[in-house]
């Protein structure tokens, strides 16, 4: 499983102080505000950064970061992303998964191996799953109980109920 996960992006810059906003993919900031560090991704620029303050800010959450004191050191971590561990990320109620745990695993249908699900997306009614077909093709799924049964992190897979969604 994987250990770290990308948790937010990096927005704006707003204030004098070098706050900037964070937007969670997640759509929950309450595991954000514990955070003492964090490992900001820009392009393949990765540093770890401490995390002096957060305050709330309309759909998002504001941080400032020790030694970014001004809105221009702040508008270079614009499009970051942060990465942190799996135990600061938001906790996972029933039936809900990680989408880095799900990229990579195996799909079957009918106990053969259909593909593997490359990765999820947001849709305007739900996520969609990718799944990179045996034959190299890409589907999108939707992330639904009528086409996905039984999920085993542990074994990798995902079962395909309905394999008709992929002709």
């Amino acid at each position: 499983m994987t250990e770290q996960f990308v948790v937010g992006v990096i927005g704006a810059p707003f204030g004098i102080k070098g706050h900037v906003k964070v937007r969670s993919f997640s759509g929950e900031y309450e595991h954000l505000k514990t955070l003492d560090t964090v490992m900001v991704r820009c392009g393949e620029l990765e540093r770890v950064l401490e995390l002096e303050e957060t305050v709330p800010v309309t759909r998002a959450l504001g941080m400032k970061f020790k030694g970014i004191d001004t809105p221009e050191r702040a508008k270079t971590l614009t499009g970051g992303e942060l990465i942190t561990d799996r135990a600061h990320a938001v906790p996972l109620k029933q039936d809900e998964f990680y989408v880095e745990d799900l990229r990579g695993i195996e799909v079957l249908g009918d106990g053969e191996v259909l593909g593997r699900i490359s990765d999820v997306f947001e849709g305007g009614g739900g996520h969609l799953i990718e799944i990179r077909l045996t034959s190299g093709a890409l589907k999108l799924v939707p992330f639904r109980n009528e086409f996905f049964g039984d999920i085993c992190l542990e074994k990798g897979t995902a079962v395909l109920l309905e394999q008709w969604i992929l002709a």
